[in-house]
């Protein structure tokens, strides 16, 4: 459970760990040093060749004319050398060079203690390529228990001559071994202005976790003024800890959050509470707690929780920051206890909801299952499959009729294979019983039940060709599936959690019109479709997905969903979804379903996007539902200098003819450091309210960034931003 901390980064990794700082540009350092792998990396002992060598009476020596040191996987270059054997120490003139796989010093003088396998540069400067980083220091040593030592430090990922961001210590030491470094008058320059100042800090150099602050997030909102977060991090043990964060909101007041993590060896998870005491608008407390943990038994049971819990209702309004936020209506309460067997599952449930909408009715409200046991199964038996769906749930709701639903549906189903061709005949049965309490006088049996016979064809083929002298592969998979169910009649079946879904890629291929059991839609339809791709065998790259398929209904159907109209016979559903990349840098998506009996398209997506390199990203898209949104969203990344870039959004409402969320920011991208400035408004509550907010993010490459994370923002609200920033 790795915390990415602040002071892992000021370490640098620091001096020794190898690895690529993210978004690091090629022209600051030059390539790792490749060293012979022939050598001994743990070879101790120390070789010397010069092109002349002096031997001392007293057993000294001195090396000129070109020496090179040798010692494993470490070399250094010098002029001249000497060794001194009273006091067993070898020192180096300069210019002297020393390189390692991941690290090159150069400094005047080198001093080697053979007996403490102590080495000493003095006015040294270094190179780390891997990360790509330099920097240097008055004195560095690198000790035999493998830990260094700085003095008068100087480090920055930024190329030669252009400090634009540094970090000067007094004196660093790193422990490799333990993962831990300590610095002593620590400051963060930038642009020659100190932003960063500590007289000691204490801080990981590995993936090993360590008490101490993280990166404090700094935003500006209408709804909760300037706001400021200070992370404390706490390593509590190697398998669990906990992070403290400070809130303070000048127009809210000051919110506590925690979140504590554990790991153990078969279970993990999380909980989270935020507390703020007095909201300084509204006059009161406001809470959220939350918990979620997972328990593995064995290799086939899991057992899982979700459970949140918020004060109010406009929490998530005031206190969050995205359109997710605002949109949210309730909280799930789950746990599930899961087994795992090669040929069946079983699922036992509990679920209740938390309703933070106070414009939802209590009729509207969905139902606790209490419990809920649902078991699916598959089995082979030679030329036949036998599967059965169970499900036995309790409902309970404080307002309308409740009671069990006991439901299985067993299935016998005969599939033929041949080379490129299947046909699957299948039969089932569907029975739904119920035992109902509160009924109203709509409902006259307190124990209804339906059973129903389901028949179904499914058949399909898979072809393969090579295109343009095989430089393509051309897949084509046609299917079609037939399905009957005769009717009965249902309306004295309540109806606690089926819905009618939207028509996709799944569906289009389902023998339910409906999820859940409360309603079988009799039918008598076909479903007809295809799906075609066209693959680049020298690249591996989709150069074309479509699927078209159609529904097609040859019966009027008499059961459907409460408010909902029945499909009338000849009715027919198409969709089309294509994904294809149109020319070079031009990639084109679509998804439209047109319904035929109402002459209406019931839903509709479209996005085209331009991506010719980095720097240059355009998204349009167009998403439409009938009845309940059509929106265009327009986003893009556009440089306007060597350096600069205009990044901005714009989510409209077509339906409700305002906006949803437009943001607009300016992005300053050099080699070692990058700054944005994104302005932004978006609706923050459910009744349509907005909110205006600013965030400014100074991000030091290979280090950390300071202020508000707007990289998360633009990475949600521009599609294939992390691409392009990375």
């Amino acid at each position: 459970m790795p915390k990415n901390h602040f002071w892992l980064a000021l370490l640098v990794g620091l001096w020794l760990a190898p690895g690529q700082a993210r978004g690091a540009d090629a022209c600051l350092i030059p390539e790792p040093i490749q060293i012979d792998d022939a050598w001994d990396e743990d070879d101790p002992s120390v070789h010397i060749d010069a092109g002349t060598v002096e031997l001392q009476r007293e057993g000294g020596a001195s090396f000129t004319d070109g020496v090179q040191i040798r010692r494993g996987r470490q070399r250094i270059r010098a002029e001249a050398a000497r060794y001194d054997k009273e006091g067993r120490r070898l020192s180096v003139d300069g210019p002297v060079e020393y390189q390692a796989p991941d690290l090159t010093i150069r400094s005047n003088d080198a001093d080697l203690d053979t007996v403490s396998r102590e080495l000493s540069f003095f006015g040294a400067s270094f190179e780390l390529p891997q990360r790509p980083a330099r920097g240097a220091a008055d004195e560095l040593q690198i000790r035999a228990d493998n830990s260094l030592g700085l003095e008068g430090v100087r480090y920055t990922t930024c190329p030669q001559g252009q400090d634009d961001w540094q970090i000067n210590a007094a004196e660093i030491n790193l422990d490799i071994d333990q993962g831990l470094g300590t610095g002593r008058n620590v400051k963060l320059d930038f642009k020659g202005v100190t932003i960063l100042y500590l007289p000691y800090i204490s801080f990981p150099i590995s993936d090993k976790r360590k008490t101490g602050f993280l990166i404090p997030e700094l935003r500006r909102s209408n709804s909760s003024g300037t706001d400021v977060a200070v992370p404390y991090y706490i390593n509590l043990a190697p398998n669990y800890d906990l992070t403290l964060t400070p809130r303070l909101m000048t127009s809210r007041g000051l919110q506590l959050n925690n979140e504590f993590r554990y790991l153990l060896p078969n279970h993990e998870g999380m909980l989270r509470l935020e507390y703020l005491p007095s909201d300084s608008r509204l006059k009161r407390e406001r809470s959220l707690i939350a918990a979620q943990h997972v328990s593995f038994f064995r290799r086939a049971w899991r057992l899982s929780m979700d459970i949140a819990d918020v004060s109010d209702g406009e929490y998530f309004e005031d206190l969050g920051s995205s359109l997710s936020s605002a949109s949210r209506t309730h909280l799930d309460r789950r746990v599930d206890l899961e087994v795992f067997a090669p040929n069946w599952t079983f699922l036992a449930r509990v679920q209740a909801f938390q309703t933070i909408d106070d414009q939802i009715t209590g009729l509207q409200k969905p139902y606790r299952r209490l419990p809920q046991l649902a078991f699916q199964g598959v089995w082979g038996t030679g030329p036949v499959n036998l599967s059965v769906d169970t499900e036995i749930t309790s409902f309970e709701r404080n307002i309308g009729v409740d009671g069990w639903r006991f439901d299985v549906t067993p299935e016998i189903s005969i599939p033929f294979e041949r080379r490129g061709i299947y046909f699957t005949p299948a039969i089932a049965a569907s029975y739904t019983g119920y035992q109902l309490k509160n009924m109203s006088s709509s409902f006259g049996n307190d124990n209804p039940s339906r059973t129903l016979p389901i028949a179904s064809v499914d058949a399909g083929m898979r072809f393969e060709r090579s295109l343009r002298g095989g430089r393509f592969t051309q897949l084509l998979e046609p299917r079609l599936l037939y399905v009957h169910v005769p009717f009965e009649a249902q309306t004295d079946l309540p109806v606690f959690d089926t819905i009618s879904p939207d028509l996709n890629l799944v569906q289009l291929y389902r023998k339910s019109q409906f999820l859940g059991p409360d309603r079988i839609a009799d039918t008598d339809q076909t479903s007809i479709g295809f799906t075609t791709r066209i693959i680049d065998n020298n690249t591996g790259r989709e150069r074309l997905r479509a699927t078209f398929g159609q529904i097609r209904y040859l019966s009027a159907q008499g059961v459907t969903l409460p408010g909902q109209r029945p499909i009338n016979e000849g009715t027919g559903e198409y969709l089309a979804e294509v994904g294809v990349n149109v020319y070079g840098n031009w990639n084109f998506d679509i998804a439209y379903q047109w319904n035929d009996d109402t002459s209406t398209t019931t839903r509709a997506e479209t996005r085209l996007q331009y991506r010719p390199g980095k720097g240059r990203l355009l998204n349009l898209a167009y998403r439409f539902r009938r009845g309940s949104l059509e929106q265009t969203d327009v986003s893009a990344v556009l440089p306007i200098g060597d350096r600069w870039n205009l990044v901005g959004r714009h989510n409209f409402s077509l339906r409700d003819k305002k906006d949803l969320e437009t943001f607009l920011g300016i992005e300053y991208d050099s080699c070692c450091w990058r700054l944005r400035v994104v302005g932004r408004r978006y609706v923050s509550r459910s009744n349509g309210q907005a909110d205006n907010s600013i965030a400014l993010q100074l991000e030091l490459k290979g280090l950390t960034s300071v202020g508000d994370p707007a990289d998360k923002l633009l990475e949600r609200g521009i599609l294939g931003y992390r691409d392009y920033r990375d």
